[in-house]
């Protein structure tokens, strides 16, 4: 019913049953599949031997913009990119609001990710945070037809939003959607196309509303569903049946 297409299995302080359970816990709550998303390249062998146990996850393999010290060569990214199980390049962007002093290495970085991504035809998960503009930019000038990806965890304006949906991009919601200071984002969710719409819990951080304060998982991308469905007059099963549809569509790699 519903897919979690962004989260770090790997980062949630489990021990290995713990995290069965956790899984366990999602599929029993109506969640199909699960997306586990990479922040480095040195964490990539770690990450992938944690799921291995479980058919319903995914793994993407990417730097994250905060993660500067281990930005990684063109070559080495894609080698990792173009592996079988790897269906998306990322966790991938700009991050101003941690660090301006690295805005160049970032913008390098973002740049790579871009191109292997295009290359290998697999979709971008793209990071952005204080650099709407750059982000947007960025993409534009060095995507080909083929390029695709979403904008995780979107917190931005409607304004950025169109703009990326122009440019093919789709719009994952996290549980901040569901806390009382995002009415701008509650806004926005009303107004995102429902063909280009992904739901994500981005655990173990942002457990949404009632967890909020709480450790985040998987389990949780129900509340998501649930808080956005009701923002967009629509029933939770027609909200679970869009955003799963488009998940599968744009990580096109993925087996149902």
């Amino acid at each position: 019913m519903f897919v979690d297409s962004h989260c770090h299995l790997d980062k949630l302080d489990k021990s290995p049953s713990e995290l069965a359970e956790a899984v366990n816990f999602a599929q029993q709550r109506g969640v199909e599949h699960m997306l586990c998303v990479a922040v480095s390249v040195s964490e990539f062998d770690d990450m992938v031997e944690t799921v291995s146990e479980f058919d319903n996850v995914s793994v993407s393999c990417g730097v994250h913009p905060c993660y500067e010290d281990e930005m990684t060569d063109y070559d080495t990214l894609l080698g990792y990119a173009a592996l079988d199980k790897v269906v998306a390049v990322g966790e991938t962007g700009l991050d101003y609001y941690h660090s301006t002093d690295t805005k160049a290495v970032q913008q390098r970085s973002f740049i790579d990710h871009i191109k292997v991504a295009s290359q290998v035809g697999k979709p971008l998960i793209i990071h952005t945070r204080n650099a709407r503009e750059d982000t947007i930019a960025l993409y534009k000038a060095h995507k080909n037809e083929q390029t695709s990806g979403v904008l995780h965890c979107f917190t931005e304006s409607m304004e950025m939003a169109q703009q990326a949906l122009d440019l093919g991009l789709y719009i994952s919601l996290s549980g901040i959607v569901t806390f009382k200071s995002a009415k701008e984002l509650q806004e926005v969710a009303k107004m995102i196309p429902i063909d280009r719409l992904l739901i994500e819990t981005d655990s173990p951080w942002l457990a949404p509303v009632p967890y909020r304060g709480k450790p985040n998982q998987p389990g949780y991308v129900v509340e998501v569903g649930e808080f956005i469905a009701n923002l967009r007059g629509i029933s939770v099963e027609a909200l679970a049946k869009h955003t799963t549809e488009n998940f599968y569509r744009l990580f096109n790699t993925v087996k149902r």
